[in-house]
């Protein structure tokens, strides 16, 4: 389950676009990422998908109708608004959005978000055209001025057949931007952490390199979970396994292939941080010179690479004028794993490593790690999800002011 949506309550209003369907496997996602999920519904929406649907996914009463009742007699969106913690309108159409800038309430969804207080989340889904249209605009403007967020729509094929902006943006997209919003006032709110995630490559010739095992998982994990408990996150990329062009919401992206990448990514993005998180895996050492043209197997009998060592940003950051109030690596070791974690930990001038027994940490999305502090605490953790190993590496960070 994800930490910011765990026992809070999201409403779901569902308008009159095709893509109401998928507004479906929305509501299931984020009931199983452990969210209450409340939905309302507009009466043109109930023409595309029902509302047993979404009692079947969420076990949540769904209100249809501005006059509809709860079983308890609560009217239905008044009760829903007052305890939501964050409301995300997916898909909202272009009716629906001019009648929430003007302040119209005349169907459960309109209603609802006049009456409620929780931040506001829409993702609109429409025609080109209509999306396009200045009186669109000038409505998702007056919106964005009163605090609403908005999901910018994709481009793809639409309903009609047509191909242009106006698709519903992509659902992972629409929960990392509710888990943003929800996390604003979280425990890490003003912080700037730097995060460092995936592998490096050197390249040998232009289509070989030299690479290693990191997916990438761990990292983004950990720039996620600092989103969402607010802090301002940049996030540092290598070569990872994730799903292509995905870019998590609400943070500031760099891509660095190769160590040299990353390390004038990483000294340029410390200068304003508090936390230095270097989860990457750096390679250390790169070929001292890689061939312009695609070295042939049929030329060559065997293949010597002259390696040169690779700059170490750790060392680096250490020395750094900007140092980082708080610097957490990664070892990942193959024996004397404490050992070896310790030394690390000293020579780079660390707060917190993170020790993980090779081959266990690559890959995988169940990690097992061993914490140690530089002054000297050991904390073995079970094996877990990266995702719930990345809220106690920040959990170490909230706790030290």
């Amino acid at each position: 389950m994800v930490r910011v949506l765990q026992n809070k309550t999201i409403l779901l209003g569902v308008t009159g676009s095709i893509a109401a369907y998928k507004a479906a496997t929305l509501a299931s996602q984020l009931t199983q990422a452990g969210a209450a999920v409340d939905v309302v519904m507009t009466r043109e929406a109930q023409q595309f998908v029902g509302a047993l649907t979404f009692e079947s996914l969420t076990h949540r009463h769904v209100v249809t109708d501005v006059m509809a009742l709860l079983p308890d007699s609560q009217i239905g969106h008044v009760a829903m608004a007052k305890r939501a913690d964050l409301f995300v309108i997916a898909p909202v159409t272009a009716h629906t959005l001019a009648k929430l800038a003007q302040g119209l309430a005349d169907d459960a969804v309109s209603a609802t978000a006049l009456d409620t207080r929780a931040p506001l989340v829409l993702a609109p889904a429409m025609e080109t055209a209509m999306w396009e249209h200045p009186a669109t605009q000038k409505n998702v403007a007056e919106l964005i001025a009163r605090g609403a967020v908005v999901v910018q729509p994709g481009e793809g094929r639409l309903a009609s057949g047509a191909h242009g902006a106006g698709r519903l943006a992509d659902l992972e997209d629409i929960i990392d931007t509710v888990r943003a919003t929800l996390g604003r006032r979280g425990d890490l709110a003003r912080k700037v952490v730097v995060v460092t995630a995936g592998g490096t490559q050197e390249p040998i010739d232009p289509v070989r390199v030299i690479a290693n095992h990191s997916s990438g998982k761990m990292g983004f994990a950990l720039a996620e979970a600092a989103r969402d408990r607010g802090a301002r996150v940049t996030l540092i990329a290598g070569a990872t396994s994730l799903r292509t062009g995905h870019v998590p919401r609400g943070m500031d992206f760099v891509s660095a292939t190769s160590a040299r990448e990353m390390r004038t990514a990483v000294l340029h993005a410390i200068m304003d941080a508090d936390v230095l998180v270097m989860a990457a895996a750096v390679a250390d050492f790169r070929p001292e010179q890689a061939s312009e043209q695609k070295i042939k197997k049929n030329d060559v009998e065997t293949l010597t690479l002259e390696l040169v060592k690779n700059p170490d940003i750790l060392a680096d950051v250490a020395r750094h004028s900007a140092r980082p109030a708080m610097v957490i690596g990664f070892a990942a070791e193959t024996q004397e794993l404490l050992a070896n974690a310790r030394a690390k930990l000293e020579s780079k001038n660390l707060d917190l490593i993170v020790a993980n027994p090779v081959p266990s940490a690559f890959g995988s999305d169940i990690d097992q790690a061993t914490l140690i502090t530089r002054g000297g605490v050991v904390t073995e953790l079970p094996p877990m999800a990266k995702e719930e190993l990345a809220e106690k590496i920040l959990d170490f960070v909230a706790r030290v002011k």
